[in-house]
């Protein structure tokens, strides 16, 4: 079965874990976008009464045509649960995200949320991070020094040869840009033996905005697999 499939289980199974009232955190991402579609249909079907706020503005257009009622962050005192993909997660729950540059506003979300669930095909499961680049998402004035700073930050925390490079706009030279008007760094570390230095040395730098590790904030993990979910909770 193909990841497509199996991303699409882990979506649905993560429907029994919404009920009607609550505010959901809309991740982004494929598999997230599985998730945001099913979630419409149960809302257009009257299963289900709730109030989604999400993570992008690609999410946002996604939940709009998919009928998913939004609300502003802004009109929220509290989210109930968040629901995003991953691009790796291992045996800790500690994940690597924000390979589609909306990692600021995925970690806002799943922060702001009572529990976060992650939904993951087989193939994104690790048993340490760091084979993913990981996002460091900066401002863009002086980016070459924070770029820089990021590179000797990685060393200190124990990456041996961290390749740090500017994401770019599809073929074009220019940055990218997020939805909130940062670059992304894109960092090939390996591996990340030690994520909570990596952690507490990046976000000493004042150039960096945040990173793409998330830690201690997923409670439920969701694996699509061929025939059918693995689900796991702390």
């Amino acid at each position: 079965m193909s990841a497509q499939s199996q991303k699409a289980r882990a979506a649905e199974a993560a429907l029994e874990y919404i009920e009607d009232g609550m505010i959901v955190g809309l991740g982004s991402g494929s598999t997230a976008a599985l998730f945001v579609k099913a979630l419409g249909r149960r809302c257009a079907a009257g299963d289900l009464s709730i109030k989604g706020i999400p993570t992008s503005r690609e999410t946002e257009q996604i939940a709009l045509e998919a009928g998913v009622p939004l609300i502003p962050i802004e009109q929220a005192d509290r989210i109930d649960v968040a629901v995003d993909g991953a691009d790796e997660v291992d045996g800790g729950f500690r994940l690597i995200k924000g390979g589609g540059g909306c990692l600021l506003r995925e970690k806002i979300i799943a922060d702001a949320a009572d529990y976060m669930i992650v939904l993951i095909d087989e193939t994104k499961l690790v048993e340490t991070l760091g084979a993913f680049p990981l996002p460091v998402e900066i401002d863009p004035f002086g980016w070459t020094i924070t770029a820089k700073k990021v590179f000797d930050a990685l060393r200190r925390a124990g990456v041996e040869r961290p390749l740090v490079d500017i994401r770019r706009q599809g073929d074009r030279a220019e940055p990218f840009i997020s939805d909130g008007g940062h670059y992304i760094l894109d960092c090939a570390c390996g591996a990340i033996e030690d994520a909570y230095s990596v952690d507490a040395e990046l976000l000493a730098i004042p150039g960096v905005v945040d990173h793409g590790l998330f830690l201690d904030q997923a409670r439920v993990v969701i694996v699509g697999e061929d025939d059918d979910v693995k689900v796991m909770e702390l």
